[in-house]
C-alpha cells in the first residue's frame, strides 16, 4: 500500500454494534473520499452473530433485530467492501473502537483481518483544535459547522470524512501520511497478524494476533 495511500483516496468508516461485544456489528456506514471530495455515502445493515441485541444499544442508535433479520451477516458484507479498501486510509472517529469491531468479529468468524492503515479523526481533532471543549464527533461537528444525524452510521461516517478534510485544509497536507506527520499522530496500521494503534504519542509495538 506504500507511495499509494492517500487522504484523497481514502473512507471513512463507522459501525453500530447490537450489544456490549465488539463482536456484534448490526450496521457499518462508509464515506468514500476521491480527489478530497467526499463522494459517496453507503450503509449496510449486518446481521450479528446470535441476534442478541442489548435495550442500551437499541437505544442509542435505534437499530432492533426487525431492521437487520434479512441482512447478510459480517463475512459477507467484510467480503464485499476489503477489496475497495485497496490503497485507502481507514479514517474513523475513535479509530479505536472501530478497529476493534473488525478484529473481534473477524476472530468471531475465523476471518483473516483486512489489510489498511488507519488514522483516528479524534486524534486529529484533539491536536488541529485544542480549544474546542469536546472533541466527540457531534461537538467537533458543532465547532465546525457539519451537520449530520449523530448515531446513524452513515452520518457519522460521512461526519468523520468531513472533519479529516477540514484538518488535511487546516494542516495544508496533501496525504494521509503528510497529514498526520503534520499533526504529529502516527499512522495505525491492520494486518493479517495484528495490528499497530493509531498515536498521537509516537509509535507502539505491533500487537500480534493470538492465535
Amino acid at each position: 500500500m506504500a507511495g499509494i495511500d492517500r487522504l484523497m483516496h481514502a473512507v471513512a468508516i463507522d459501525f453500530e454494534t447490537a450489544n456490549e461485544q465488539r463482536s456484534s456489528p448490526c450496521s457499518i456506514g462508509l464515506a468514500w473520499i476521491n480527489d478530497g471530495v467526499i463522494e459517496s455515502v453507503e450503509h449496510h445493515y449486518i446481521r450479528p452473530p446470535g441476534m442478541r441485541f442489548a435495550s442500551f444499544n437499541i437505544a442509542f442508535h435505534g437499530i432492533g433485530p426487525e431492521q437487520v433479520e434479512d441482512a447478510e451477516e459480517f463475512p459477507a458484507v467484510l467480503a464485499a467492501i476489503a477489496p475497495r479498501l485497496e490503497g485507502r486510509t481507514v479514517l474513523a472517529h475513535n479509530a479505536a473502537f472501530d478497529v476493534s469491531v473488525i478484529r473481534g468479529t473477524c476472530d468471531h468468524y475465523g476471518l483473516t483481518y483486512p489489510e489498511f492503515d488507519y488514522l483516528c479523526t479524534v486524534k486529529l481533532a484533539q491536536i488541529t483544535w485544542p480549544e474546542f471543549a469536546s472533541h466527540k464527533l457531534n461537538n467537533v461537528c458543532a465547532e465546525l459547522g457539519i451537520r449530520f444525524k449523530h448515531h446513524d452510521a452513515a452520518e457519522d461516517a460521512f461526519a468523520c470524512a468531513s472533519v479529516a478534510l477540514q484538518a488535511l485544509q487546516v494542516h495544508r497536507a496533501a496525504c494521509a501520511a503528510t497529514l498526520a506527520g503534520a499533526a504529529g499522530v502516527s499512522l495505525g496500521r491492520l494486518h493479517a497478524a495484528g495490528y499497530s494503534p493509531c498515536s498521537s504519542a509516537g509509535s507502539r509495538p505491533r500487537r500480534p494476533r493470538v492465535a
